[in-house]
């Protein structure tokens, strides 16, 4: 429940950001209204290396996009190369232990912590538990964030 009442915060904390209008002529996507998610209705698909369910990935009237994913990487198996993202992401592990690799600097993290990648930031985690682990990966772009 702890990670749930971060993530209510980190909400309202990305509510505060300015919005950006979308271009002249273009019918913009519509706007993530307020809502409650249920956990128990989520249906995760395998992946190669654990799995994934896509949770949101919209607008806001604050956000150019706000995207939620929840994703669990098996023992062992990790996110892939040291990677960047031009938008910031922060992390929440629900359960299970990760290496985290942020510029070759190495820590762990186990349930209930945060990691916040700054954008543009080369980053990859790895599981290093003896169970599968558990986590939110939340992404926010403003107008700020570069486009692709």
């Amino acid at each position: 429940m702890k990670s749930l009442a971060c993530l209510a915060a980190f909400v309202v904390l990305a509510s505060m950001l300015p919005a950006q209008t979308p271009a002249p002529g273009s019918t913009p996507p519509a706007k993530m209204l307020s809502q409650v998610i249920d956990w128990q209705k989520l249906v995760f698909t395998p992946t190669k290396t654990g799995q994934r369910v896509a949770v949101f990935e919209a607008p806001t009237p604050t956000l150019d996009k706000f995207h939620c994913h929840i994703s669990t990487l098996n023992p062992g198996e990790n996110t892939g190369a040291l990677h960047r993202h031009p938008q910031e992401e922060l992390v929440i592990i629900k359960e299970g232990t990760l290496e985290i690799n942020i510029d070759g600097k190495i820590q762990t993290a186990t349930a209930g912590s945060m990691i916040f990648y700054s954008a543009n930031e080369n980053e990859n985690m790895r599981n290093i538990g003896k169970t599968p682990a558990t986590y939110y990966v939340i992404q926010f772009w403003t107008p700020s964030t570069p486009k692709e």
